[in-house]
């Protein structure tokens, strides 16, 4: 399962107008703020595609760097404008999202990661933020790494914080190649 957040904590105005869209498939929620101008949509907050793992890793350099079991893979996308704010709404969101079964009564979407015990894997991924230009992929509205490898790092110390902090995991290679390993859990169509 995959589920794209958006943080809404900054709604921009155009004339006074806000729009206000979701989009939902079969597995996929993505909600988001936007504004149009000129058939062109603006989102201006953090993103955040969360997956439910049986297991998942990140392999830099042929070496595995972090590692979870079950839990969520989060990959990360930070927007040049992110604030403390969205990182809060982010977290938040994401540790108390129901997307694990409760055995006991059957129902499918009805526990949190922190409810099961569960681990969370964090990933900056900045290409989350990234636009075709013609057939070039663009990623000037993504934060700078220079800005962006402490936020990130104030993002992970939130999620540590708001939940057990050995639970949490998140590798801190920017800027280099590597391997985001998933074995999905769950039967999605």
């Amino acid at each position: 399962m995959q589920l794209q957040l958006v943080s809404p904590c900054r709604v921009p105005r155009v004339g006074g107008a806000v729009v206000v869209g979701g989009i939902h498939r079969i597995g996929t929620l993505t909600s988001t703020v936007t504004v149009r101008r000129r058939s062109k949509a603006v989102t201006t907050a953090m993103r955040a595609v969360v997956q439910r793992v049986a297991s998942a890793s990140v392999e830099v350099e042929g070496r595995i760097v972090s590692e979870i079991g079950p839990g969520l893979l989060v990959l990360v996308g930070i927007h040049d404008s992110d604030s403390d704010a969205d990182a809060d709404y982010i977290c938040r969101k994401v540790l108390n999202m129901r997307l694990f079964p409760n055995e006991n009564t059957g129902k499918a979407w009805d526990h949190s990661v922190m409810q099961k015990n569960y681990q969370v894997l964090l990933v900056s991924q900045f290409t989350l933020y990234g636009f075709l230009k013609g057939n070039k992929p663009d990623f000037h509205v993504a934060m700078a790494p220079q800005r962006a490898k402490p936020f990130y790092a104030s993002l992970v110390d939130r999620f540590r914080n708001a939940y057990n902090s050995d639970a949490i995991k998140a590798p801190f290679n920017f800027l280099c190649r590597r391997c985001i390993w998933s074995n999905d859990e769950g039967k999605f169509g």
